[in-house]
Order: structure tokens, then sequence, then C-alpha cells
């Protein structure tokens, strides 16, 4: 089964109502692969979520960075699925590490966010990876394969889910895991799906690649077998985003040969 690359830009918190417009006016201008070749997900913070709807090309789509576990109510300074979807935003990044690491965020709370986000109606990039002393004591699988077990818990539908493998020292930090690092994890995460959740889920979703990528390195990343895309923090705030978006073609010019 084919599994169309797909391509997230996070933000994070970053951006003036300036910048933002000269950001969406740069990727709204870009010649990209088509929609058939590479899914490509814009997510900026909260604030900015209704400007860039309004402005951002109709082939893109766009993400929450976070919402709140539960149905709204009295929960200062959070944003629920809810709100998220009677915006009309399709999808929300759950459990990226800066959210497990700044903010204690569990396994267990994440998979309850996965879970809540989807039976509203969202479509999540469910991120999970390990840090470095976690990578430099061998335990990389066992912290990744914990992080996957909590979410495939909750989850009964893996047609809404992308699975963002983002190893924590790497994020932001300039280190970036080679390519046969990358796809190592990708594989094993795919075989632990395979195991433990199906043969068709296994399959059929998409795992993505998050860490210092960028231009230089997205090409020999998107030519691992089992790396179908990335989640991109700090580039995508550049034009350089859009080499990164291109890399799709990788991935089709592998299928026809």
């Amino acid at each position: 089964m084919a599994r169309k690359f797909f391509v997230g830009g996070n933000w994070k918190c970053n951006g003036t109502v300036e910048e933002v417009k000269k950001i969406v006016t740069t990727l709204s201008e870009a010649e990209v692969p088509s929609e058939d070749v590479v899914e490509v997900v814009i997510s900026p913070p909260f604030v900015f979520l209704p400007l860039v709807k309004t402005l951002l090309r109709r082939d893109f789509s766009i993400a929450a960075q976070n919402c709140w576990v539960r149905k709204g109510g009295a929960f200062t300074g959070e944003v629920s699925a809810e709100m998220l979807v009677n915006l009309g935003i399709p999808w929300v990044i759950l459990g990226h590490s800066e959210r497990r690491l700044l903010l204690n965020e569990s396994n267990d709370f994440v998979a309850d966010k996965v879970a809540y986000a989807l039976s509203q109606g969202l479509k999540v990039i469910a991120c999970v990876g390990e840090t470095l002393e976690q990578r430099e004591s061998g335990s990389t699988m066992a912290v990744v394969a914990a992080q996957t077990k909590a979410i495939a818990e909750q989850v009964m539908h893996w047609s809404n889910v992308v699975l963002a493998y983002e190893p924590v020292w790497a994020i932001g930090t300039g280190k970036v895991a080679t390519p046969a690092q990358a796809q190592e994890v990708h594989i094993e995460l795919r075989k632990w799906l395979h195991v433990n959740v199906g043969a068709e889920v296994a399959a059929s979703t998409r795992i993505i690649y998050g860490g210092s990528v960028n231009g230089a390195n997205c090409k020999e990343l998107a030519a691992q077998p089992d790396v179908d895309g990335f989640l991109v923090g700090g580039a995508s705030l550049k034009p350089e985003f859009i080499d990164i978006i291109k890399s799709a073609t990788v991935k089709t010019t592998a299928k026809s040969e």
C-alpha cells in the first residue's frame, strides 16, 4: 500500500502578524509537487490559526500545535478539540517532546489527548522519540515502543493518525539522525505496529521523521523506505521548507524505477 508523503511545518512559538503573512506568501508562490504526491500541513501558533487559514493556499492543510485532553470548560489557558473543529482546523500535533519534557506530559496523558482529538474528528500527528541519554543507554526502542503502546491502547482506527519519530537530541540542536539511524527506528516502529496492532495498520500508517530536517539533508532522509515524510521545525519558517516539500519526489522517482 502506497503511503502518501507527508510534510508538516511546526512553527512552534514563533512569528508576528507581519512574519506570518510573509511566510504564507512565500508558500503560496512556491511550485511544489501536487497533492497526489505530498500532503503538506502547516502548524502555526494558536493565535495565528484563523489568519493562516484565510491566507493559505487550498492544497495545504493546517494543524494546531496542541489541544486539551477533554471537552472544554474551566481550564484556563487551554484550547479544546471542539474549538479547533469549530474553526475548521483539521489537524493537531500531540505529544511533541517539548511538551513531554517541559510540561511533563506523560505517555498516558498524550494517549488520552490523541484518543479525545480523534473522537472529535481531528486528525493527529502523534510524536514519539528518545532523549540523548536514552539513546546512549541503548533504550531507544523501549522508550519509543512504550510511547506508541500507550497510544495504541487508546486508538481503534489509525487512518487519521500520522506517527512522528523525533529523537529529542536532534530537535533544534543542529544534530540530525543519520538516514540509517532514522530508517532503523522507523522500521522497528513499523514492526511493532505489525505485531501489536496489525499488518494493515503497519503497512498504511505514515511514520515521519523530525529533528533538524533541512534543505540539505531532506533528500537522503526521504530516500529511506520507511521514512514517509517529515515534521519540520525551524526550517519550516524559511524558504528551504519548499525544498523539503519537493523531496517528496524522491519517493515517486524510486517507485518508477
